[in-house]
């Protein structure tokens, strides 16, 4: 089926690292690196798709923290390894990154790097990626709202608050993709995505690839947008 209507902004909740790891007999964490790898390639294929503006990605929300430390620690690691591995040739596909979430409690050396990871390519003007780390969509809405009442707002509408949460200017999301055939939202951009259309594919994040992306493109492609209208 042709793809007639692409979404701007496309978010993607990657569930099942560990579920895919112990289904192929692997170590936990192997499904955490191989999930690295998917995202990477996920950004790099979106990329092709010149009518997706923005992509947000859940990478750490603020409730992962309740993991071991083990498993915290080798998430740090695989950031690293990651943007080590993979900065530059995203890079040269003019992406830009925002992190998304409060990176104070993150070791030094992940923080800095961050840092220079948003500012080298800050000035890059194709695909947005959104990067979700110790993100929660409540906090953010407080934070929005916060932040709205230190600029001197006596009453606070939805363009404040949209104005000022982590994602901004990024649009509304148009579809959220949560692999792994859980069907929940868990505290992901939940202003962004009030008119989102929805779907969860079975497939475990690691085995998301262009073939899953072009499926999910074409069944939103499908769907009949309303906003509360006819």
């Amino acid at each position: 089926m042709k793809i007639s209507t692409y979404p701007t902004h496309i978010a993607f909740i990657m569930d099942g690292n560990r579920r895919w790891a112990v289904k192929h007999g692997f170590n936990k964490l192997y499904g955490h690196e191989k999930g690295a790898e998917a995202l990477a390639d996920i950004i790099e294929t979106l990329t092709k798709y010149p009518q997706i503006r923005y992509a947000s990605f859940f990478a750490f929300s603020t409730e992962n923290w309740n993991r071991g430390k083990e498993e915290i620690d080798a998430i740090f690691e695989l950031i690293r390894k990651t943007f080590d591995d993979r900065l530059e040739e995203l890079k040269s596909y003019n992406v830009k990154f925002v992190c998304m979430g409060d990176i104070s409690p993150f070791p030094d050396d992940l923080k800095n790097m961050l840092l220079k990871v948003l500012d080298s390519c800050k000035n890059n003007t194709g695909l947005t990626v959104n990067l979700a780390i110790n993100y929660g969509g409540k906090s953010d809405i407080v934070r929005a709202v916060n932040k709205a009442l230190e600029s001197g707002k006596k009453q606070i509408t939805e363009q404040d608050i949209e104005e000022n949460l982590y994602s901004y200017p990024a649009p509304p999301i148009d579809l959220v993709v949560r692999t792994s055939g859980e069907m929940r939202i868990s505290n992901f951009m939940l202003f962004q995505l009030a008119y989102s259309e929805l779907y969860f594919p079975k497939v475990c994040w690691p085995a998301f690839d262009e073939k899953q992306l072009l499926k999910a493109l074409k069944i939103y492609s499908k769907r009949n947008r309303r906003f509360g209208g006819n």
